[in-house]
């Protein structure tokens, strides 16, 4: 893909002048440019799932930043931004990836080392029962009892020693065997809960989302979905930066938390929307979703670029009840016009 600063500095086709004095093609050109910087915050998911969020929501805020009415420098500084982006984050990824293989590696050798020690121990367990072995070969060839007797006893007491050994030495193994597995299998779980959640809200991120939504529509229980974008939100960010839009994000995420239950499942869907699936019907849902909406809409302080903003926020709800055998597409697709129907809605009731 070209950089949009070297298209916009000539060293595309000729035919770069034109178009930026152009509006007809300067807007496909932008819009273009915008849907480049969304695929690359998608394929950081699949690429590496555990950091790839935060480079798809740092793509989608240059991507609302982008406007056919930029000028020339704002468009590249945001050229300068991707490029600065995508460096920083193939730095975080190869850490991501480095600290992941290294805790693996040791893991294998943890295992590789307990199994030397078990390999060591049988070899010499086993030379111990070769020498009682031969010691009672030997009895075959002695006459006199009490020395039958002697020698039975000795071998008796040393295989009983050695098989005693060998057991302790087994346990001690396995033990110290389980206390390596239990401490790398708790870090891998908080690997697992890091990579499911959003870093900016806290709140569980897409990927998890869709997987969680994929398990409730297996298990055939009533849930219903509710999509939430809040109104306004890119003017928040233009007037006041993205600080203070990162902020009113984090308190809106705590309202939700506060408002729902914990068996409801609260995620950010991405940039300023956010989903909810809730365990019950539509007649209960709507009635939460109304208690929802009163509770985490309304007033905001957050700081802004001259000091502390006091912000009135509200929001869009769509809310719409699984349909089995629906699949998961298909329902936040219903979701996601629902919500908009919302929107709709309430820009005619202002209009009018």
């Amino acid at each position: 893909m070209i950089s949009l600063k070297r298209y916009l500095d000539g060293e595309a086709p000729a035919v770069a002048e034109p178009a930026l004095q152009d509006e007809r093609l300067l807007e496909p050109l932008v819009r273009a440019y915008g849907a480049a910087l969304e695929g690359m915050g998608d394929s950081s998911m699949d690429a590496c799932p555990g950091v790839g969020d935060g480079l798809k929501q740092r793509m989608a805020a240059l991507c609302a930043g982008l406007s056919p009415t930029m000028d020339v420098a704002a468009l590249h500084a945001t050229d300068r931004n991707v490029q600065q982006e995508l460096q920083d984050w193939g730095r975080i990824a190869s850490r991501h990836l480095h600290t992941a293989t290294a805790e693996v590696k040791h893991l294998l050798l943890v295992m590789s080392r307990a199994g030397e020690a078990v390999a060591t121990r049988d070899q010499r367990c086993a030379g111990q029962m070769n020498e009682v072995t031969a010691r009672l070969q030997r009895i075959a060839t002695l006459e006199d009892l009490s020395q039958i007797r002697a020698s039975i006893e000795t071998s008796a007491a040393d295989l009983k020693s050695s098989i005693e050994r060998m057991t302790a030495e087994g346990q001690a193994a396995v033990d110290h065997l389980q206390k390596q597995v239990a401490v790398y299998r708790d870090k891998l779980e908080q690997a697992e809960e890091l990579a499911s959640r959003d870093p900016l809200t806290g709140l569980r991120n897409r990927l998890c989302l869709e997987s969680l939504i994929e398990s409730r529509i297996a298990s055939r229980q009533a849930f219903c979905v509710a999509m939430i974008d809040l109104d306004g939100f890119k003017k928040v960010n233009d007037t006041y930066g993205h600080l203070a839009g990162d902020e009113l994000l984090r308190q809106f995420a705590a309202e939700l938390r506060s408002v729902c239950r914990s068996t409801d499942l609260i995620g950010r869907w991405g940039g300023d929307e956010f989903l909810l699936a809730l365990d019950c019907d539509r007649k209960e849902a709507e009635s939460r979703i109304k208690r929802l909406h009163n509770w985490a809409c309304g007033e905001y302080v957050v700081r802004g670029k001259q000091g502390m903003q006091r912000l009135r926020l509200d929001a869009s709800i769509g809310l719409v009840q699984h349909q089995p055998p629906e699949a998961l597409p298909a329902l936040l697709a219903r979701a996601d016009a629902a919500m908009y129907e919302r929107k709709e809605a309430a820009r005619r009731s202002r209009a009018g």
